[in-house]
């Protein structure tokens, strides 16, 4: 009975440091941008869905979301997060650069900093104790591994996206993917991650080109101003579309078996919550989670699709 008694007291200790330690309390700012597109959109639903789960985990958090429509606006956000008494800042920047010397105060004064996405072109990880992104290189790889396994002697044209380092990075990606094979690139042309700029080049194309087998597009959004230029056209000689992000219609017309989206590659918007769940743990359960985490850019297939359908989101 005395053993019995000494294992019950001891259970509810333990108990107890468990609950103390969920109630301690913790305040964790989460600036990203507004939804100005539909990744971006895909990212302010995810940190929000991610808050509420933390919050329901941890009853002693507190998680704050805030957007901004620009570099300027997002570093007055930090600088109002800051004011809040945070512990802890996530933070995918609008743009990088204009906003180190905001991150820098912040982590200047103790606060752990999860950077998401975008990191500064110095490259400097003083800024930071986490990093969290996709994989740019392995965005265009993908694409061009499937194209060369699927159509080695595919003729192909490109849309490509901004004239900036991670679209040069999946373009170099891309031209990895298909090395070694017939597959054969009409063209390259930016359609600035956007949709209607995506049409306007795919009108382009199917102008200059008779035979188009496949096209590589960076980005989900642009994917659906291809599809619509090629409606548009009735061409049915294009044989299928690959794009990338893992928007719920593009996961969807790979759920569906869609003739001309039969996979997407994931560069996933719901990257930000990963940074905040690392970010929570370190804070309650003192795990390790210092350093780089790098994101599969991972096959969407009709075998996987479920997996990265999130059907509530709006991108």
């Amino acid at each position: 009975m005395r053993k019995t008694m000494y294992g019950l007291a001891v259970a509810a200790a333990l108990l107890a440091g468990v609950a103390q330690a969920q109630d301690k309390k913790v305040t964790i700012g989460v600036s990203i941008p507004a939804a100005d597109h539909g990744w971006t959109s895909g990212v302010v639903f995810h940190a929000e869905r991610v808050a509420k789960l933390l919050m329901a985990e941890h009853p002693g958090l507190n998680v704050i979301v805030k957007t901004s429509p620009d570099a300027a606006s997002q570093a007055n956000a930090v600088q109002d997060l800051a004011t809040q008494g945070m512990d802890a800042l996530v933070i995918l920047p609008s743009d990088p650069d204009p906003l180190v010397n905001a991150i820098k105060e912040v982590k200047g004064k103790g606060t752990f900093v999860a950077l998401v996405d975008r990191a500064p072109s110095a490259n400097d990880d003083s800024v930071r104790d986490l990093y969290v992104a996709g994989n740019n290189p392995a965005l265009g790889e993908v694409a061009g591994k499937y194209i060369k396994d699927t159509t080695p002697d595919a003729q192909v044209v490109v849309i490509r996206g901004l004239p900036i380092p991670i679209d040069q990075q999946r373009q170099d990606g891309f031209d990895k993917g298909i090395a070694g094979s017939n597959v054969k690139v009409l063209d390259r042309q930016f359609g600035n991650w956007n949709r209607d700029d995506a049409f306007k080049v795919m009108q382009d194309y199917l102008t200059k080109y008779p035979k188009i087998d496949v096209v590589w597009c960076q980005d989900d959004d642009m994917a659906v101003g291809v599809l619509q230029a090629i409606e548009q056209a009735k061409r049915t000689d294009i044989q299928y579309v690959v794009a990338g992000a893992g928007s719920k219609d593009m996961v969807k017309k790979v759920m569906d078996g869609d003739k001309l989206i039969p996979v997407d590659v994931l560069y996933p918007p719901a990257m930000v919550g990963t940074a905040m769940e690392l970010t929570a743990a370190s804070l309650y359960d003192q795990v390790p989670v210092r350093g780089t985490y790098i994101l599969d850019a991972t096959l969407v297939t009709k075998d996987n699709a479920k997996d990265f359908y999130f059907p509530d989101s709006p991108f």
